[in-house]
């Protein structure tokens, strides 16, 4: 079961596909999407990147962080944004740590969930009905 609505939104210190440090708590006053995926470089988890990817743009135009989340490595993750041209950060994820903190844990992968952050580190929305084409459109529809 994934948190929910209203819950404080995890603190997390990880890496991301460049090997930089990224802490959740950086970006407190700003939006933050938070997207958990199985996979790197696989078909449903591809075309969620890339509609992030696709849609880019308006979360930067409404100063929006994006950020994915699996249980990959660096260099998976370097590979998959390279392959895709993806523009937001990778967080690598190797433990578990953040899987399990925001409960998506599949058991060696995340599920795929969303969470939107508010500016005052409140989740504000959850989205575990994923559709992977459209989905960076639909969270956008959602923050408004």
């Amino acid at each position: 079961m994934a948190l929910t609505v209203g819950t404080i939104a995890p603190n997390f210190t990880t890496t991301d596909d460049t090997g930089k440090t990224v802490s959740l708590s950086d970006f407190q006053g700003k939006v933050v999407v938070l997207y958990f995926y199985p996979k790197d470089d696989t078909p449903g988890c591809t075309k969620q990147a890339q509609s992030f990817r696709d849609n880019y743009e308006q979360y930067q135009d409404k100063e929006i962080v994006v950020f994915g989340v699996s249980r990959d490595d660096q260099g998976s993750h370097a590979k998959f944004k390279e392959k895709y041209g993806l523009p937001f950060q990778l967080l690598v994820d190797t433990d578990g740590a953040i899987t399990k903190a925001y409960d998506v844990d599949g058991g060696g992968y995340s599920k795929r969930v969303t969470y939107i952050i508010d500016a005052e580190g409140k989740i504000s929305h959850v989205d575990d009905k994923v559709n992977t084409a459209s989905h960076a459109s639909d969270i956008l529809c959602v923050v408004g």
